[in-house]
């Protein structure tokens, strides 16, 4: 019986280990330290289409009538805000992302004693790491490995959809690389068309006024 055991729960244990180093890129801890006066921001590039969930919550070792009043801002990539909060403690925000590029995260004391300054801690999830797993185990009643190996599933398809992802940023780069060098090419082409024919002009005129002063 011992034998059978480690037999099935090797497995598990190397699909748990397997799903949490897939999972790990997709969860960010950040700890910030606000400034008395100004703003902190933190940003993270994003593809579309991925779930993005995040709590943040004021850290203070003091009493909690002096807790710091802050205020949080989540623009996406082309200036659209997607989360706006004033005067909380904590707060969280979800979205799914329509655009591409990087995600701000901003916060700012909004305390009216702006003598000292404050600590956040945002725990950020992205794509599979925001799954909510626990609902998806009751909904369809999966458990143990199988959960694990769904978890794994996920994680590759994630990976799948990023290395995808980062191949089409690859060829867009490349083609405007291209063009940019093509560019380039016709214009340095064109400089030296132009200088040849100004030096052919200059010659021209140059022999035209010796000869009219009878030099040549």
């Amino acid at each position: 019986m011992r034998l059978r055991d480690a037999v099935i729960r090797r497995p598990a244990v190397v699909a748990l280990l397997l799903c949490n180093m897939l999972l790990a890129p997709g969860v960010t801890a950040v700890w910030l330290n606000l400034p008395a006066s100004g703003t902190k921001c933190v940003s993270e590039e994003i593809q579309p289409n991925v779930v993005v969930l995040a709590d943040y919550a004021v850290v203070h070792e003091g009493p909690a009538d002096g807790l710091p009043i802050i205020s949080a801002k989540v623009t996406s990539p082309y200036g659209n805000t997607l989360h706006h909060k004033e005067h909380v403690t904590a707060g969280q925000f979800a979205f799914t992302t329509t655009e591409s590029g990087n995600y701000l995260a901003c916060f700012w004391i909004d305390s009216g004693d702006k003598s000292v300054g404050a600590s956040v801690s945002l725990d950020w999830k992205i794509g599979i790491a925001a799954k909510d797993w626990d609902s998806v185990a009751k909904k369809d009643k999966i458990e143990g490995v199988e959960l694990e190996l769904t978890k794994l599933e996920a994680a590759v398809q994630a990976i799948h959809a990023n290395l995808l992802y980062l191949k089409s940023r690859e060829a867009e780069m490349r083609e405007v690389s291209e063009k940019t060098n093509a560019r380039v090419a016709w214009f340095s082409i064109m400089s030296l068309s132009v200088c040849i024919v100004v030096s052919i002009l200059q010659l021209w005129h140059l022999k035209g006024y010796f000869q009219k002063k009878k030099l040549i």
